[in-house]
């Protein structure tokens, strides 16, 4: 925790409309959305999964068990196109917008050229400092279902809690959130306001909400975006793939949520827009009176989680000659 701690914070959970496969209009919505919600006295403010790069709702990219399209293969490497570098030139803006507006921020990208896999893409939020750092960096641990088509897999180096002056700020990418150890590591590093972009519109997303925050006994910031099929570039080579879809493709549904569950603003449905909500840090220590998952609910002596964050890597360079002539006796 910081030296001084502040009690009061106002948060900002942004729902734009989609761009996908356009990360330049993402990252000026980005850069738009932070100066706004800045000015209306947001300190921390929040993006959806996937954001810059785009959540391609109903797209399947030409696959079927057994074969791929060339059409696909195309449509993705249009979609690795709008993918970005991190750091790169597109986090560099959104740092810069961050520092401008003294505000921490939280963007899911589409994340390309990792170091240790650069030909693999990667559902990545960012963390933003007041002071223009990327200062941390998530990688979607599992993608769901279709999603492992065009989406690698994080590893435990990337599960950041950042420690600014209202509190631990960190999370999960929609449906790791119903993983239970990976919510249970996010609990042991203290979260306070827990953060869960997401592309799950439906009224059960609600409920896993509502959820965390009582068994977290944290605040809880959903986020999603408004996207319709002519969000779409007009000439996606396998636009028809949508063709059986609702339209909008995603409705939204951002919602911020208190320690024992209680709605505090949301959800946003049907439309772009941003959520505030002014929240009492105190209210934190008050909902564990009762329920302290890490604390007096916990039962070390009984259950024990072990988080490996080492980064993993396909490839281990050892020197062999130098490892035999170690084994050798002397």
């Amino acid at each position: 925790m910081t030296a001084t701690r502040k009690n009061r914070v106002r948060v900002a959970a942004v729902q734009p409309r989609g761009f996908p496969f356009d990360s330049a209009r993402a990252v000026e919505r980005v850069c738009a959305g932070v100066a706004e919600a800045a000015a209306a006295g947001a300190e921390l403010i929040v993006f959806p999964e996937a954001f810059v790069g785009g959540y391609p709702w109903g797209l399947a990219f030409g696959t079927a068990v057994g074969g791929r399209k060339p059409a696909g293969r195309r449509t993705f490497g249009r979609y690795r196109d709008a993918a970005v570098s991190v750091p790169g030139p597109e986090t560099e803006r959104i740092a810069e917008a961050a520092r401008s507006a003294g505000a921490y921020v939280a963007v899911g990208v589409v994340e390309r050229d990792a170091p240790h896999a650069p030909g693999t893409l990667f559902c990545t939020l960012l963390y933003f400092s007041p002071e223009g750092e990327l200062a941390g960096l998530h990688r979607k641990l599992k993608p769901t279902a279709a999603e492992r088509l065009i989406w690698g897999e994080g590893d435990g180096s990337t599960l950041p809690v950042i420690d600014a002056p209202f509190g631990k700020v960190g999370g999960l990418i929609c449906w790791e959130n119903y993983m239970p150890l990976a919510r249970m590591a996010m609990y042991g590093k203290g979260v306070e306001i827990y953060l869960a972009p997401t592309a799950d519109a439906r009224g059960r997303w609600q409920a896993t909400l509502r959820h965390i925050a009582l068994e977290g006994r944290c605040f809880v910031v959903g986020c999603n975006q408004f996207v319709t099929k002519e969000h779409y570039p007009a000439d996606l080579e396998i636009l028809d793939e949508t063709a059986e879809w609702p339209d909008p493709l995603c409705p939204g549904g951002t919602a911020i949520y208190d320690p024992l569950g209680q709605p505090v603003a949301g959800p946003l449905l049907g439309e772009p827009g941003i959520l505030y909500a002014d929240l009492d840090m105190d209210e934190i220590a008050r909902g564990k009176f009762d329920f302290d998952v890490t604390g007096h609910y916990a039962r070390p002596d009984v259950f024990r989680l072990t988080v490996d964050e080492a980064p993993l890597s396909s490839l281990t360079v050892a020197n062999s000659r130098a490892e035999s002539r170690r084994n050798v006796p002397e």
